[in-house]
């Protein structure tokens, strides 16, 4: 079915914001018509029996119905072009979609709890119907085929909103599995546990909703790039030819379509400036053509073919490393003058150092300083924007 409906509805391999928006719109419909169709069964095998979990169960998908609109905006927003006030698109209102479905689903799990508590303190009499135990198991079967599409969809055009609403799914077997055990468990030893299973619908509801809104948040937030991403575009640059370190890469994300890429390229100060320039400007193309990044790249000039600089440098970055092993420098320039040293150089430390920035600027300070007393040092302290640190060409 999964493959009839990639085939037919989608009829592309190419990931673009074409494949996108089709790939959301489908997911969408698809999600509204299932989702309102258990609504509607769970619903009478709800009152046939005077279930409050069934019940519960149906208002579950009946939020999901809702999720899928949701969703469905979200893509049709989120595809429409760049214009004045929004110049690098509108990628993110897929996030925003994602966050309303989280919403939904979290109001929907604490209206299920009151309602649930309610019927532990007033309780009522539940009845057994075969024709609504076979109800909750096809909504089972429903639910796990919508949990493996939403993912198939989601993982081939990188959604969060549909990893998310396949979350979802996985966790409405798990309530509906609950509410099956309820009703056995009432039929067969005359205990009536409705209250108690809609309870522990209602918990999972809840769990899922919390934890989507958490995964929607953190893209619009602003996250870490994906490491491997890193490691790729630093790899890619200094396989240039003059390129001999990067550093400060900065990754921008404006939806699954829309990233812009910022980094420092170390250049020799020996090179023709001109035609260090072309250099950046290709491999910025190179770039956008492979990874669809917009990328702007800014040429830090280092001297290191003066022996004495490379000798600083070496033992300078001895110091760092003594300091702390994950630490890495660049923008190491070496400026003389009135019989004084001064020495330039950036400092990369993860956030993972619990160390003030001021207090390791003094301590690589004071212990470059004791290398001589013509030595001054002006020290920057970089926070590092990704997951991988300071890379050059000889390591």
């Amino acid at each position: 079915m999964i493959k009839f409906i990639l085939k037919y509805f989608v009829k592309s391999d190419v990931i673009d914001s074409e494949t996108r928006k089709k790939c959301g719109v489908i997911s969408g419909y698809v999600g509204i018509f299932c989702n309102f169709m258990l609504f509607c069964v769970k619903l009478f095998a709800g009152m046939i029996t005077s279930s409050v979990s069934i019940m519960a169960d149906a208002l579950n998908n009946l939020s999901d119905a809702a999720s899928s609109v949701a969703t469905l905006l979200g893509f049709h927003l989120a595809d429409r072009p760049p214009d004045e006030e929004h110049p690098f698109g509108h990628g993110r209102y897929e996030y925003v979609a994602g966050f309303v479905v989280s919403m939904i689903i979290i109001l929907m799990g604490i209206e299920l709890l009151k309602a649930s508590f309610d019927k532990i303190i007033h309780p009522q009499q539940m009845t057994f119907h075969m024709l609504s135990f076979f109800i909750m198991l096809c909504s089972i079967l429903v639910k796990l085929w919508l949990c493996f599409f939403n993912k198939k969809m989601g993982n081939m055009i990188s959604s969060a909103t549909l990893q998310a609403t396949a979350m979802d799914s996985l966790t409405d077997v798990v309530a509906t599995s609950a509410v099956i055990i309820g009703m056995l468990v009432t039929h067969f030893f005359e205990k009536n546990i409705d209250g108690y299973m809609g309870i522990v619908v209602a918990l999972f509801i809840l769990y899922t909703g919390i934890t989507t809104a958490r995964e929607t948040l953190n893209p619009i937030i602003g996250t870490a790039p994906c490491s491997d991403l890193v490691e790729e575009i630093k790899n890619e640059v200094l396989s240039y030819n003059g390129i001999l370190g990067v550093h400060d890469l900065i990754v921008h994300s404006y939806g699954a379509e829309k990233r812009l890429v910022s980094l420092h390229a170390e250049v020799s100060a020996h090179d023709d400036i001109l035609k260090t320039h072309e250099i950046i400007d290709t491999i910025e193309r190179d770039i956008k053509q492979k990874f669809l990044c917009d990328t702007v790249i800014h040429m830090d000039p280092i001297d290191m073919e003066d022996e004495q600089t490379k000798q600083l440098y070496h033992k300078v970055k001895q110091i760092v490393k003594s300091i702390d092993n994950t630490f890495e420098i660049h923008d190491f320039r070496v400026v003389k003058s009135m019989g004084e040293m001064k020495l330039f150089f950036d400092v990369s430390v993860s956030f993972q150092c619990q160390q003030n920035d001021n207090d390791i600027a003094e301590k690589i300070k004071c212990d470059v300083e004791k290398l001589g007393q013509c030595y001054i040092t002006d020290i920057t302290i970089d926070r590092l924007y990704s997951s991988i640190s300071n890379h050059t060409a000889n390591e």
